[in-house]
């Protein structure tokens, strides 16, 4: 059940209320025309998730830990670019209901939001790409702005349920959308488990409960920046191979960090392909992952290059 609330009004009540249910909130248009402003009670949870990494100093590290951060990032990492991205937000390739079930899933418990919000804001960003109406562009508020700033305003807290008609037949993606919590809350509970265990009956490990539960806030807050960087940085450094009406930029640096992510100026050109780095030397890790599991019938239909992408191997990089 939805908490009732004012017309055009969020109560610091009301913004409490969507730190378990994030549709708890007025849920429709209205919304967008707010001021553009920080909710600084319902953002508390990601400013205390950074405060948080800071229990390192007395928790330590051990390679147990260090190791299961690393593959966190990489493995959600992949669930955002691949499936929330390419996925849920441009459909590039198809899957099984149950394959997209667990990759929402995964990708939720990166506490990027729910895949309905993430493919909405992200539909209207090509859509407006750069232009007013885009909800993250650094070329017309700044780097913080597109780096995180807009994601904590009233007005983009809703998820924009009119940019997603096609994902709201789910009600599995709808549950993982509304109840965003769920799925970070278990994964760092059994990380606090799994580090007990060890800590209990393999000792030598070097770890515990804390350390590990620790070390999943750290790999989260990477993974949050490293996903931020496509917002704020590939679209003011990096190489424009082609002219596209927006200021996207090609970026080696941020393909490494995003698996892929940062052909970005490629991807704007192409966003129906489901492969971002075009030639053969442009890593795109989430393409070759994918490509694998198309071998295994877990993914199929995967979009091609369109042809006079391939033509243009003689064009600037």
């Amino acid at each position: 059940m939805e908490v009732p609330v004012k017309k055009g009004l969020t109560t610091p009540t009301q913004s409490f209320f969507t730190w378990i249910d994030s549709w708890a909130s007025l849920q429709s248009e209205e919304t967008d025309h707010e001021e553009q402003r920080v909710d600084w009670v319902r953002c508390l949870p990601f400013f205390a998730l950074h405060l948080a990494c800071f229990a390192v100093i007395w928790v330590g590290w051990s390679w147990v830990a260090v190791i299961t951060a690393v593959v966190l990032y990489v493995v959600r990492m992949f669930a955002i670019t691949a499936f929330y991205h390419r996925y849920f937000a441009h459909r590039t390739f198809e899957t099984s209901r149950f394959a997209q079930f667990a990759f929402a899933a995964l990708g939720a418990s990166a506490a990027q939001r729910g895949p309905l919000w993430w493919a909405a804001h992200h539909r209207v960003h090509h859509r407006h790409s750069d232009e007013p109406g885009d909800p993250h562009s650094p070329t017309l508020r700044g780097f913080w702005w597109s780096h995180c700033l807009w994601f904590t305003t009233r007005a983009n807290f809703r998820t924009r349920k009119e940019e997603v008609r096609d994902l709201m037949r789910f009600p599995e993606l709808i549950f993982l959308d509304r109840f965003d919590i769920v799925m970070p809350a278990l994964l760092m509970g059994f990380l606090y488990l799994a580090g007990a265990l060890c800590e209990a009956y393999a000792p030598s490990l070097g770890t515990s409960g804390w350390q590990m539960l620790v070390w999943g806030i750290i790999s989260t807050i990477v993974l949050y920046h490293g996903t931020f960087t496509i917002n704020s940085l590939a679209h003011v450094f990096g190489r424009r191979r082609f002219e596209t009406s927006d200021t996207s930029r090609n970026s080696f640096l941020l393909a490494v960090i995003t698996l892929g992510e940062g052909w970005h100026n490629n991807h704007h050109r192409f966003p129906g392909t489901v492969r971002q780095g075009l030639r053969w030397w442009e890593i795109d890790v989430s393409w070759y992952t994918l490509v694998v599991l198309s071998w295994f019938g877990v993914v199929r239909s995967l979009r091609p290059v369109p042809v006079q992408a391939k033509a243009r191997r003689a064009s600037r990089d």
